[in-house]
């Protein structure tokens, strides 16, 4: 590699976690994420010679990112999580717990994937609350150019004159997809006005009091700490459970018999609190699990999705089976 396209190389890496939250929301995966990142960057490198120099660096990488995340989008279906395809789980049983595995579901984003080293606005475009679970489900019912079109005016604030050169149109119809796009979220996205999350203390206190409850499999504990009207949801199953009792109900006859069947590891997703899960096996070790991803409203828990696909542990940094020192801490 010569020492411009060395140069090249890490400038646009530094783009790097901006991109990479950009394309998730487009998404909806974090691993599809990765992939288009990638390939914007591979992109970038071998098609410099076109860069003209019209547009920031920036601009021209959204460009090719969102070009290669529209045509990975074609033919395909939305990601939804459980509490999108229909109403909540009444009666349990086995084929209900194995009926989606062959959707393609809703990933969690690990907050420090998209975490960048800068004070720079433009790079940390990412905020909470574009990366909340909730919105990145809703966005998915959107059509792929719409969802483009939302993030880059309303998450990234481009103006329309940016976005309609980028997607090669005009600012009016930007605009006009905007408004569509803004009302069909509207419409489908849940209220979370009364979802408030604590100081970062409190949020620590009640992640703690869940994980130790989850693990000591202290059922009136979590009965404590979940909000009356909570909703349970484990992707791949397509399942789930809304109210409190429902979800102790579930927890207590199928998930949590016993103290020390789960190990739970505090990490970050979604800009929201998670925890990485381990199920014990029958030779005592504690193998991955689940990413549950916790919404709290005040001083409990209104939303817990977990994640139960072994694979996106690594993703989060955390190993596929638990140390024995970890097993005993």
């Amino acid at each position: 590699m010569s020492s411009s396209s060395e140069e090249l190389a890490r400038l646009t890496d530094a783009f790097r976690p901006e991109l990479l939250a950009y394309c998730y929301r487009l998404l909806g995966s974090v691993h599809d994420a990765e992939d288009q990142v990638q390939e914007t960057l591979v992109r970038a490198l071998f098609s410099y010679d076109d860069f003209e120099g019209r547009s920031s660096l920036r601009t021209w990488l959204y460009r090719i990112a969102t070009n290669a995340c529209l045509r990975a989008l074609e033919n395909r279906n939305r990601r939804p999580l459980p509490s999108g395809l229909g109403a909540p789980t009444e009666t349990f049983d086995a084929r209900s717990a194995s009926a989606g595995s062959d959707i393609a579901w809703l990933q969690p984003m690990p907050d420090a994937l998209i975490t960048a080293d800068t004070d720079d606005p433009a790079v940390t475009a990412v905020s909470r609350a574009s990366m909340r679970l909730a919105l990145i489900a809703a966005l998915q019912y959107l059509p792929p150019r719409q969802r483009a079109v939302l993030l880059l005016r309303d998450v990234l604030e481009w103006r329309a004159a940016e976005v309609a050169d980028l997607l090669g149109t005009t600012s009016a119809a930007v605009n006009s997809t905007l408004q569509r796009a803004r009302a069909q979220l509207q419409q489908v996205s849940p209220t979370e006005d009364d979802m408030h999350e604590p100081a970062d203390a409190g949020q620590r206190t009640l992640l703690d009091r869940y994980a130790a409850a989850f693990e000591n499999a202290d059922i009136p504990a979590l009965m404590e700490l979940l909000h009356a009207d909570a909703t349970f949801e484990m992707p791949p199953q397509p399942m789930w459970f809304a109210g409190r009792d429902r979800i102790i109900e579930f927890l207590a006859t199928r998930v949590l018999p016993e103290p020390g069947r789960f190990r739970m590891m505090s990490t970050a997703a979604n800009g929201q609190p998670a925890l990485v899960g381990y199920g014990r096996g029958d030779d005592g070790r504690y193998r991955a699990h689940a990413v549950q991803v916790l919404t709290f409203a005040g001083s409990s828990i209104a939303r817990v999705v977990s994640f139960n696909d072994p694979r996106l542990v690594t993703t989060f940094g955390f190993p596929q089976v638990l140390p024995d020192s970890a097993r005993q801490g």
